[in-house]
């Protein structure tokens, strides 16, 4: 014990205290994060490797308009910022990538799967934040309020989309596209990021619960019969009236027809 006074009282013992706190602090440090830094460098998290499909699906297929590092081109406009919400509803309707653009992008099929359609997503989200890709239970039509979602509906999006989203022509050559092939997520996903002529209806506008409101009405509305008979595409009065209009004229002409021959006919009697 006396040799281990005689050292504590040495000038350098407090500076080599200091120094082997430091070494331990330092080595318990690394225990903590040194383990887990290694793994994610051997192992990249899914997330990770998502990113990393996106980010080759954008190069092979979006980059030569979007740019390289999706800064916008000439030809089309920067992607961050957008969110995964907006890549996967372009790219989910098949409006994305353009073919052949125009006032508004012609549907066809989605030409990735699902997978890379979220991957995409994902990658354009990982350069600049953006609404996300709602999760199944904000989309959910069973859990909407029908008869709510009904006079949202009317309120906010009839007077492009008709009154049962069988969809009409607007200004310009642009159209509110039919809502019947739709899904829950992309109905969700357009009314957060308002694609083309459509205005963005925000969580301030519109909640999380009344943008499901409405989709549990489109939804039903799929599923109605109709009691009239046909349905006529659905459309409204207009097609209905027109419909009536031309049946009337039609009758009226058979009818003209019909008394002249009857007509002409006694006279040859006579």
């Amino acid at each position: 014990m006396r040799w281990i006074t005689a050292r504590r009282r040495h000038p350098a013992a407090g500076y080599a205290v200091v120094l082997l706190t430091l070494i331990a602090i330092g080595m318990g440090y690394a225990a903590v994060t040194g383990g887990g830094s290694t793994a994610s460098a051997s192992a990249p998290s899914a997330n990770d490797q998502q990113i990393a499909k996106g980010r080759e699906i954008f190069a092979s297929n979006c980059s030569s308009c979007h740019g390289l590092e999706a800064q916008g081109t000439a030809v089309a406009p920067s992607l961050i910022g957008v969110g995964a919400a907006a890549v996967h509803f372009q790219v989910s309707t098949g409006r994305m990538p353009a073919k052949e653009p125009g006032p508004e992008m012609p549907r066809k099929p989605d030409p990735f799967t699902p997978a890379e359609t979220e991957a995409l997503a994902a990658y354009v989200a990982s350069l600049g934040g953006g609404p996300p890709i709602p999760s199944a239970e904000q989309v959910d039509p069973a859990l909407g309020n029908v008869a709510l979602g009904q006079q949202l509906f009317i309120a906010n999006c009839a007077q492009c989309h008709n009154f049962v989203g069988a969809g009409g022509a607007l200004t310009y050559g642009k159209y509110a596209p039919a809502l019947t092939q739709a899904t829950p997520t992309q109905i969700y996903e357009a009314m957060l990021t308002g694609p083309e002529a459509m205005p963005v209806f925000d969580d301030g506008t519109l909640s999380p619960e009344n943008k499901r409101d409405i989709i549990a009405y489109i939804v039903d509305t799929r599923s109605e019969t109709n009691p009239g008979g046909f349905s006529l595409g659905r459309v409204g009065p207009v097609t209905e009236g027109l419909v009536a209009f031309l049946g009337l004229l039609l009758f009226m002409v058979l009818a003209a027809l019909w008394i002249t021959a009857k007509q002409g006919k006694s006279k040859e009697h006579e």
